[in-house]
């Protein structure tokens, strides 16, 4: 592991460590932001009490984590915090590690098409150079043990920081090109969370082209292997949750964790969309509406897939920011791990168009999340319209910033196959429109 890496992580140890230590930890805990009804750690603790006293932990409507997450605290409770911090270590090792490894993919096919003469000739200045992809790993790993979000997450001990370690090592699976864990790791962030089951198809692009295997419906190769990971994932989701059975000798875990994320009954204020929409809506509307705002998470899936079947590791960005943005109960801990993956699209920045002005409308907003409920909640001089205002200010910011980045990576592909200097038919010089 290289030297910079282990300074990184004693760095974030040590601000972790001396939070957990300071009046501000409780303060962090109770943040609507940081934590939600299904990964409070003030709702594991309730859980872990009613287990201990012989009662299912799914009894009442407190505890929506899932099994195996009750009875790994079940015997580390008094360890709570430094499985926290290791948690996050690993997270930011399996980033590093698989950025690490997705770097050295990319140059080599980058590499491959220019002996092949795919490239324009002028775009010299947009091919990748190893010095400049270098330390990309860790800065990815340096954003994410160091984001604000992240520390708070780990901080207030929201279950959130699990979820993103069972992802990182979801992706460093798939770019390694390790079919079998690929499907564990993601048939295990499903079933904490479920909406993860989107990124099956990202991750079944990049394995197809690590096998070499072309993205033919007409293949008998693709769907042989798209079968033989479906199995995979699907076998690994049913031990999963068939050990989850033994462990209570009871399926109540499945309506209190699946049918609490789908249904969304606890409108607890949170930086998601749904509590205001649902707080307000008359009942016999809200069955269509919470489907229609379901729907939005798994959506966007197939018209992704066809855009980006060429870059599934670009894809699988876009889409853990689509998760993050429409879940049901987003915290910013969701935010963090889709951020972590920014420094790896750092030859898009000069694409970009907006940055500077969503960059200063996410971090203004970060701000006026505690102002704005201090108002609301404490002060009595505002109302719940604020916070939704805020929250829905937020949630546009991170539209525009993924839309920004989709827009980038488009142009630079577009250039590297046209040319940087378009004209138009009469010789003048044409701009580029995306569509």
């Amino acid at each position: 592991m290289a030297a910079p890496l282990v300074l990184v992580v004693l760095v974030a140890v040590t601000v972790r460590a001396a939070l957990y230590r300071s009046s501000l930890a409780a303060f962090i805990s109770e943040r609507v932001e940081v934590a939600s009804p299904l990964n409070a750690w003030k709702r594991v603790v309730e859980g872990l009490a009613l287990l201990d006293l012989g009662i299912s932990p799914y009894s009442g409507a407190v505890f929506h984590e899932t099994p195996l997450i009750i009875y790994l605290f079940h015997f580390v409770i008094e360890y709570a915090e430094l499985v926290f911090m290791i948690t996050d270590v690993l997270t930011a090792i399996a980033l590093y590690l698989a950025i690490q490894d997705f770097n050295k993919v990319v140059f080599k096919k980058q590499k491959l098409l220019i002996e092949l003469d795919k490239y324009a000739p002028d775009v010299a200045e947009l091919i990748r150079t190893p010095m400049e992809m270098h330390y990309i790993p860790l800065k990815v790993a340096l954003v994410y043990l160091l984001n604000p979000y992240t520390v708070m997450s780990c901080v207030a001990k929201s279950t959130c920081a699990i979820n993103n370690t069972v992802l990182a090592f979801f992706i460093l699976a798939t770019i390694k090109g390790s079919a079998l864990l690929s499907a564990v790791f993601l048939a295990l962030a499903t079933y904490q969370s479920l909406y993860p089951l989107t990124l099956f198809a990202p991750a079944l692009l990049y394995l197809l082209q690590r096998q070499f295997i072309p993205i033919k419906l007409k293949s008998k190769s693709f769907w042989l292997y798209t079968m033989q990971y479906a199995a995979l994932y699907l076998c690994s989701l049913v031990v999963i949750i068939c050990l989850s059975f033994f462990l209570l000798n009871s399926w109540d875990f499945i309506p209190s964790v699946y049918g609490f994320i789908l249904s969304v009954p606890d409108l607890t204020p949170n930086i998601g969309l749904f509590w205001y929409f649902f707080a307000e809506m008359f009942e016999h509307f809200s069955l269509f509406f919470v489907c229609v705002f379901q729907i939005n998470v798994f959506f966007y899936t197939i018209p992704l897939a066809i855009k980006l079947k060429e870059h599934p590791v670009f894809f699988m960005f876009v889409q853990l920011a689509i998760i993050s943005i429409f879940k049901s109960y987003p915290t910013v801990g969701d935010i963090a791990l889709y951020m972590a993956f920014l420094p790896v699209w750092s030859h898009l920045y000069r694409f970009l168009r907006n940055i500077f002005i969503l960059s200063c409308v996410l971090i203004a907003c970060s701000f006026l999340f505690p102002v704005l409920w201090h108002l609301w909640i404490y002060a009595g001089s505002a109302n719940s319209n604020f916070y939704y205002a805020i929250t829905l200010t937020f949630n546009i910011g991170q539209i525009l910033l993924v839309s920004d980045y989709f827009y980038a990576f488009l142009r630079r592909e577009y250039y590297l196959t046209h040319g940087l200097h378009l004209t138009r038919q009469d010789g003048t010089e044409a701009m580029l429109v995306l569509k």
